[in-house]
């Protein structure tokens, strides 16, 4: 979820990171970081997080008349 109550830290959607390159984030705090480390300084910042994709629906077992009305 994307706005849960318990957020694991990460450096890749910290309000003090920004983003430099795929692996590279600088935080204002501790300076050059990977996405996936964290400090105690860890702020959450929604709009920094992208969700996983979700699964790709399986509809292999209905037919076509389940469909039409």
């Amino acid at each position: 979820m994307l706005f849960r109550k318990k957020i694991e830290p990460a450096c890749g959607y910290c309000q003090f990171g920004t983003k430099l390159e795929e692996d590279l984030i600088l935080c204002t705090k501790k300076g050059l970081r990977n996405p996936d480390d964290k400090c105690w300084r860890f702020q959450y910042d929604p709009c920094k997080r992208i969700p996983r994709k979700a699964k790709a629906l399986d509809f292999s077992q209905y037919e076509e008349r389940d469909f039409s009305l």
